[in-house]
């Protein structure tokens, strides 16, 4: 804080402290001590004393409030900002910097600081860094460039600013932020690359047609040069255009006539090769299509063969259904977006990558997918789904009430605690070991051995009902150590021999290769005393075939992962099949709990007998509709996000199914159950349109009512999925009759995903799924220098557009205020004057000078 105390001709002070002057309150109260003293000097040294103890409090204070004598400078600090950007040209890079140099032989007593920037801002540095040290960036932001170099400058002197760029922005706005530093910027402009450059600038296709509708890609190629070469078009990874063509200097625009049979939505990807060119990561580009036709499902399951009877019920449905086996689960949205819902049929989520659920969840929460998944011995907690990415989604828990019947469950687990397994992967450890205390009943025991070159009891066997010291003692593991396995094997067999159950399993997990042992032997004995072994192998340094081998003679099951996050899901997944009590194959027949119009034409009264299913518990706020007999949820399904997700808990197929593929209600069943369950979207009246430029994408949505009428005052909502699959949801905005518009910052190469939602009076309108892919960085553009916004900075904020090296340090026309602090001289005299009023207070004068 500052505040002008005195402004006279010539001469200026300031207080940079001035809460400090209400230190003055203490003169008053000296001059009460004054008149009430008892000392009897003369009175002309009582007020002489005053005087003198006056001026040095308020010297004190004048010098605690910061007095500084302000004096005029015309003294310049000179920031030089130059851009590092891949755009600019290397020769105009030197050019560059012989300007600075031949400026700063100019600069005298004038300060001067440097900022490189690109993508972003350096730091503000004294010396100029040679070129060679700073490699060119893929982006220019001259606006935070702007602000770090007005920010940097200091008080006392008179600021300017040097902008040595080509003008092309990929980020920000330089203008306003100059405007908003109110420093004068000078700029100098740079030449763009100039060696032979041919790139692909857009891809435009329309953002929906009817299946089998023609319609043209439309490319746009851009070149410094006349040239020859070959173009390509891929739909997806299948090449549909090949031609060798010629093009000229400056903008060529190419159409190929295409149409889409089968995919909803199709990515063509234009790709140029075999031009004179500097830059490849500019000769790729691409464009998205929707198509409408009739709904498409995805069916991923463990056994293709076996599940041909729903897919030629729901093809007779007029439902489109391409079966996968779990390898071909899609990776990315732009994948799943081709379906209108996901089956995941007997699919364990050991099968599954983290991404690959994580990339259903999205589908579904974000845009509005459907999925259902079927039963199975290798579904839901069969399969490894408990606390998984998936299970959050479905309306059932994969963890159960066990019953009385079913026979008890003694497990130790097994956990390689060596110093390969740190960080990451001993933390999964311990919450796969916790999440299978959990899934285990209270009539059943656990017991955890961790080991490195020892082993060690964590939890020795005991039930599960102490459920709170078992898991704080797992939380304890920490690793360190070499790795011998055997010892703990053989613990875990002693243990177990000496255990009460009906039921004994070991599971084993390991990174490493142990130190030698006879695992193969133990494991038999093991078996032969019916107690089952599986082991869990992680990353490729450990002993696989060993593994395996022992898993199979112990009657057990191998697992490997080269990823740690999957740790749990093996954990989960081997809990629930040792203990025997996920599956019911008893016979029964379905009970209707809740009527639904899903049912609507199916008589499920009369429909055969399901032979089993997996035990399963709805979640509080699901829609049960099917159970089984024993109470278990048979059908259940619940709204997740923007999306549905249904779970049937039987299966589809001969194992459990096997005397419902030939009841009539089976196929009818299955498409209203689909049908039901599938994405929702309704086109009609209903135009979408996006734009892209400058890293934002502006999306226009333009509806009208089946009377043709403008759909008005409705709320319409935006869902973004980025190619990183994080989210995020806008309000479009209603600019015109029956017109919402929304903006999407869209600075990530990938693609984006958009999800529109319309209401009206409170119930859905509309539903559109629509796309855009941002291909590579706006930087590698061929764009010739932007001298307009260079020289409209210069002429908003008082500078000159190409200014010369010798007038960068030219005396400027206005001046800077410079402090001198003034408080060590103010404390001398008050420390001087102290010393007078100490004499005052203490000698009578009086008599000195009588004498």
């Amino acid at each position: 804080m500052s505040e002008a105390w005195l402004d006279n001709p010539g001469f200026e002070f300031e207080l940079t402290r001035p809460w400090w002057l209400l230190g003055l309150v203490a003169l008053p109260i000296l001059y009460l001590t004054f008149r009430h003293s008892l000392v009897d000097f003369p009175r002309w040294q009582r007020r002489l004393s005053l005087v003198v103890r006056s001026l040095v409090v308020a010297l004190l204070v004048l010098s605690l409030s910061g007095l500084a004598l302000l004096t005029t400078t015309r003294e310049l600090f000179v920031v030089f900002v130059l851009d590092k950007s891949l755009s600019v040209a290397d020769s105009s890079r030197e050019q560059a910097a012989a300007f600075v140099d031949r400026a700063v032989e100019e600069a005298g007593s004038n300060r001067v600081a440097f900022l490189s920037f690109g993508q972003r801002p350096g730091a503000i540095r004294s010396e100029r860094i040679g070129e060679t040290e700073a490699p060119p960036e893929r982006g220019t932001d001259i606006a935070e460039a702007i602000t770090v170099a007005t920010a940097a400058m200091p008080p006392f002197y008179v600021p300017r600013i040097v902008l040595l760029s080509d003008g092309n922005e990929t980020a920000g706005d330089s203008l306003t932020a100059a405007l908003h530093g109110g420093v004068p910027i000078s700029t100098v402009m740079l030449e763009t690359r100039s060696d032979p450059e041919v790139q692909v600038s857009s891809v435009d296709v329309p953002a929906q047609v009817a299946q089998g509708e023609p319609f043209h890609v439309e490319v746009l190629i851009d070149s410094n040069h006349d040239d020859e070469g070959l173009i390509e078009v891929y739909n997806g990874a299948i090449k549909v255009v090949g031609e060798r063509r010629k093009i000229q200097k400056g903008a060529n625009r190419f159409r190929f006539r295409q149409s889409i049979d089968s995919n909803r939505l199709a990515e063509f990807t234009v790709r140029i090769s075999g031009f004179d060119d500097t830059l490849v990561d500019n000769n790729t580009h691409s464009g998205l299509v929707f198509t409408t036709g009739k709904p498409r499902v995805l069916l991923i399951e463990s056994e293709p063969s076996q599940i041909r009877d729903l897919t030629w019920a729901l093809e007779e449905e007029d439902i489109a259904i391409e079966t996968r086996p779990p390898v071909g689960m899609p990776e990315s949205l732009a994948d799943l977006q081709n379906f209108e819902l996901l089956i995941l049929s007997n699919v364990p989520a050991t099968s599954l990558t983290a991404k690959q659920m994580e990339v259903a969840r999205s589908y579904v929460q974000d845009l509005g997918g459907g999925l259902i998944m079927l039963g199975g011995d290798q579904s839901f907690g069969l399969g490894g789904y408990y606390k998984s990415i998936l299970e959050e989604v479905l309306p059932v828990r994969s963890d159960f009430e066990k019953e009385k019947e079913k026979p008890s469950l003694a497990m130790v687990l097994v956990i390689d605690k060596s110093g390969s397994m740190g960080g990451q992967k001993i933390e999964l450890a311990k919450e796969a070991a916790k999440s299978a205390v959990d899934l285990l009943g209270p009539s059943d025991k656990i017991g955890v051995i961790a080991f490195d070159g020892q082993s060690y009891w964590v939890v020795d066997v005991r039930p599960v009902s102490d459920k709170s010291t078992i898991l704080e003692r797992i939380s304890t593991i920490e690793a360190g150590g070499g790795t011998t396995m055997y010892p703990a094997m053989e613990e875990a067999y002693l243990a177990l021999g000496q255990t009460v159950a009906k039921l004994k399993h070991v599971i084993v997990m390991t990174d490493g290769i142990s130190s030698p042992g006879d695992f193969v032997g133990l494991a038999e004995t093991m078996a032969l005393e019916r107690i089952t072994l599986s082991t869990v192998g992680v990353g490729d340094g450990c002993d696989e075939v060993l593994l395996e081998d022992i898993a199979r003679t112990g009657r057990g099951r191998y697992y490997f992962t080269n990823d740690p996050q999957s740790i749990p899901q093996i954990f989960a997944k081997e809990t629930v099949t040792a203990s025997k009590s996920a599956i019911n194959e008893e016979p029964f027949i379905p009970q209707v709990i809740r009527p639904t119009p899903v049912l609507s034409e199916v008589d499920i009264e009369s429909a055969p007998f399901l032979l089993g299913y997996v035990v399963t518990r709805p979640k509080p706020t699901s829609e049960f509709i099917l159970a089984t007999e024993s109470g278990d949820p048979l059908l259940a399904w619940w709204r997740y996000g923007l999306g549905m997700s249904v779970a049937f808990t039987s299966d589809a197929k001969s194992r459990w199914a096997a005397e419902w593929l030939s009841w009539p209600g089976f196929g009818k069943f299955w498409a209203q159950l689909i049908r039901h369950a599938m994405r929702k979207s309704d086109s009609k009246g209903v135009v979408v349109k996006t734009t892209r430029k400058d890293g934002h994408t502006k999306v226009v949505m333009d509806a009208v009512d089946p009377a043709g009428r403008f759909v008005n005052r409705a709320e319409t909502e935006l869902t973004v999925i980025r190619p990183d699959l994080a989210n995020e949801q806008l309000t479009m905005r209603q600019t015109a009759p029956g017109r919402y518009v929304g903006h999407v910052k869209t600075d990530q190469p990938g693609a984006y995903h958009l999800r529109l939602t319309q209401r009206r009076d409170g119930s859905l309108a509309h539903q559109q799924t629509r796309g855009t892919i941002v291909g590579y960085p706006e930087e590698l553009r061929l764009r010739p220098p932007d001298e307009q916004r260079l020289e409209a900075i210069a002429r908003a904020t008082g500078g000159i557009h190409q200014i010369d090296s010798g007038e960068v340090f030219a005396t400027p026309t206005t001046t800077a205020k410079r402090a001198f602090p003034l408080w060590s001289y103010l404390i001398t005299a008050a420390l001087s004057l102290f010393l007078v009023d100490v004499a005052l207070r203490r000698i009578d004068w009086s008599l000195v000078l009588v004498s």
